[in-house]
Parts: C-alpha cells; structure tokens; sequence
C-alpha cells in the first residue's frame, strides 16, 4: 500500500523527453493500466489512440494550442469517450458516464507511466474538432484528453498544494 501511496504523491507532470522509444510491451502496461480504472457498469466506455508518427505529433500538438512539447514525445495517448458503448444501457446520461471513464483511465495511465520510470502529463486543452479530424475519431467519440509519454529529462519541483484540510467539507458545504 505505501508503495501505491509514494506512486500517487510522488507523480509530476512531466513535459521534456528523452529521445527514447518506449518498449510496446512498457506502453502495453500503461494502458492495460488504464484500462483496469473503475467504469460504469464495467461497460468500459473509453478508447485508446496511440500516436507515435511524427508529423501526427506535430499536428496534434498545434491543435492543442501550439503546446510544441506534445510533438517532443516519443508516444501521444489520446484517450477518447465512446459514448454509445455507456448510452446503450444508460441512455443520455452514458455520455456523462463514458467521460467519467476516460477520466478515471487517464489518472490510472499517470500513475502507472510513474511506476514503470516513465513521464506525462493530462494535456486538456486542445480544439476537440481538430483532434477529431487529425485522429479521424468518429463522431460518436469525443477525445477528452492528450497524454504525451516519454521518459523524463527533466525533475520539476514540486507544485504547492491547498491543504487537504481546507477542502474537505464535513456533512455539508
């Protein structure tokens, strides 16, 4: 448990690379990670797109605001919800369900990015049409986030946090 603990605390976004390639069988676990996160009703209403080619990169990166260092990575993890997969048991409210799992997928594709020595960082701020129309996502899917993966070549200092004791409402707000 302290282990899962030190992963958790110790995790930092991480946005300068080694120029390294990351085993498959290294990213196969990242994801499989990803894909063991909590899912409404065990529908698992989140999709994976794996970008590795750089002039892909490039684009994704211009389409997420010009953040260059996303093009840098050598892996791009745009997790995506797949919104019929949750509505056809939920209805309407699948959509919300399906974003809820891509959300709990991309936390667990951070931590375990840490525990196997590699770097990244939750990139939410992209143009979705853009992304779409790059990664040639359908239009039942939407991509929630861009999670570029490398090894670190850099160690940030650590960002200051509200203490957990003003955040926490006993009972009621």
């Amino acid at each position: 448990m302290e282990d899962c603990l030190k992963l958790i605390f110790d995790r930092q976004s991480i946005r300068k690379f080694q120029n390294r390639d990351i085993p498959d069988d290294v990213l196969l676990k990242v994801l499989s990670a990803g894909n063991a996160a909590p899912t409404a009703g065990n529908l698992q209403a989140r999709d994976f797109i794996i970008v590795k080619e750089r002039e892909t990169k490039k684009l994704v990166a211009e389409a997420a605001m010009n953040q260059k260092f996303i093009a840098d990575a050598p892996v791009v993890i745009v997790v995506c919800a797949n919104y019929p997969r949750s509505m056809r048991v939920y209805g309407e409210k699948g959509k919300l369900y399906a974003e809820q799992d891509a959300t709990a997928a991309i936390e667990n594709i951070l931590i375990a990015a840490c525990a196997v020595g590699l770097g990244a960082t939750w990139v939410g701020a992209f143009y979705e049409s853009k992304i779409s129309a790059i990664l040639e996502i359908p239009e039942f899917s939407k991509p929630v986030a861009i999670i570029p993966v490398g090894y670190p070549a850099e160690d940030p200092e650590k960002k200051s946090r509200y203490p957990v004791e003003e955040l926490i409402h006993w009972e009621k707000w």
